[in-house]
């Protein structure tokens, strides 16, 4: 039976996660994100990775190999500095991480493997992004979890508490979605009982699509047309009675409130206060989802969660060529966890396709 994209076609079974867009629910090694919420990347890359919560002692060792593992090869310092600087850093990304390739690195996959390819990503980001800006790279600090450890290495200072539990948060929240196109590939380049670095060389250069892995750009614009709370409802009025799309709101798997949006809100409203841009982002989102149910009743257009992925990077002024990059360093968990799962019980894949092109008579 022809699926086109293989929609709906069941590819494998995943003790990993679980999307019921119709309900808004996103699982995680049978926990619901809005419980996960509180954890930090440490703990919830161990959750996807071994299947449990992690104990204190779990959460701390994992911590410490992160920090260990984050540091350049010399051989990866000469890469990044070798490439065109025009190169976009998921390109860049993908080149690095393919030379990588040694032999420690052979089927079969495991979780220290997959610890080394998340701790060295954030400093590929930054190191590279700092090689650009004509800076030194900012070795951060061993005693920083590995999302402040990337803040720091991106801007050379700690960052505060509002904005450092906002990107961990989001970055919990993204590190796993289902058989995503990225998943799929990394797992396809598995099944052929192909090293780890390749598959996450795969899907790094799938994420890199638009149609994947695409900055929500269109967010932050309207973050900045907006500038203050108290231009929200003219603006989005406007843009609805026009028929313009509000960037944000809608997602084409949940059909109602995305869940990791909720968490985030849920994350931020802890934090009130502590970031202008952050606080910002709420209001708006308060103000749109009041002028849809005025305007388009009956829409079920809510939030989703790169409304707040954009506030979180405009709040840390991060480029937007570096948001992909950064949505990366969290998926990468995901990945790494589907590849282990996938070798546990590997088979090749291997799908049909239908001849629709001419036949001689």
């Amino acid at each position: 039976m022809f699926s086109e994209g293989l929609k709906g076609i069941v590819a494998a079974q995943t003790s990993i996660s679980h999307i019921d867009g119709n309900e808004g629910v996103l699982i995680y090694r049978g926990y619901e994100i809005g419980e996960l919420g509180h954890l930090s990347f440490e703990e919830a890359a161990f959750l996807l990775w071994y299947g449990d919560l992690p104990t204190k002692e779990d959460a701390v060792e994992i911590k410490k190999k992160l920090s260990t593992y984050r540091t350049l090869t010399p051989a990866m310092k000469e890469i990044l500095h070798s490439l065109p600087e025009k190169m976009d850093m998921m390109s860049v990304l993908r080149t690095v991480i393919s030379s990588i390739g040694a032999s420690e690195y052979n089927w079969k996959p495991t979780i220290e493997q997959s610890l080394r390819l998340t701790a060295v990503i954030p400093t590929i980001i930054a190191h590279r992004f700092n090689m650009l800006m004509g800076r030194p790279l900012f070795e951060g600090d061993s005693e920083l979890s590995h999302i402040e450890n990337y803040l720091c290495m991106l801007t050379g200072k700690r960052p505060s508490k509002a904005v450092a539990d906002a990107l961990e948060t989001y970055m919990v929240l993204t590190m796993e979605h289902g058989m995503n196109a990225s998943a799929f590939s990394a797992r396809v380049t598995a099944s052929t009982e192909s090293d780890l670095v390749s598959a996450i060389t795969s899907a790094i250069g799938t994420m890199k699509g638009p149609l994947h892995g695409g900055a929500p750009s269109g967010v932050i614009d309207l973050l900045n047309e907006i500038g203050v709370s108290g231009r929200a409802e003219t603006i989005i009025r406007e843009k609805l009675l026009k028929g313009e799309k509000l960037m944000g709101f809608g997602h084409r798997v949940y059909k109602t409130h995305d869940p990791r949006a909720l968490a985030l809100r849920t994350k931020l409203l802890e934090n009130k206060g502590g970031d202008s841009s952050l606080d910002l982002a709420l209001f708006v989102e308060k103000k749109a989802i009041e002028l849809l149910a005025e305007l388009k009743p009956g829409r079920s257009l809510y939030t989703n969660v790169e409304f707040y992925a954009a506030a979180i990077m405009k709040s840390i002024n991060l480029p937007t060529d570096l948001f992909t990059p950064t949505f990366t360093a969290a998926r990468i968990v995901g990945w790494t966890a589907h590849v282990l799962e996938q070798a546990e019980n590997n088979t090749i894949f291997r799908p049909q396709s239908e001849y629709i092109g001419k036949r001689n008579a």
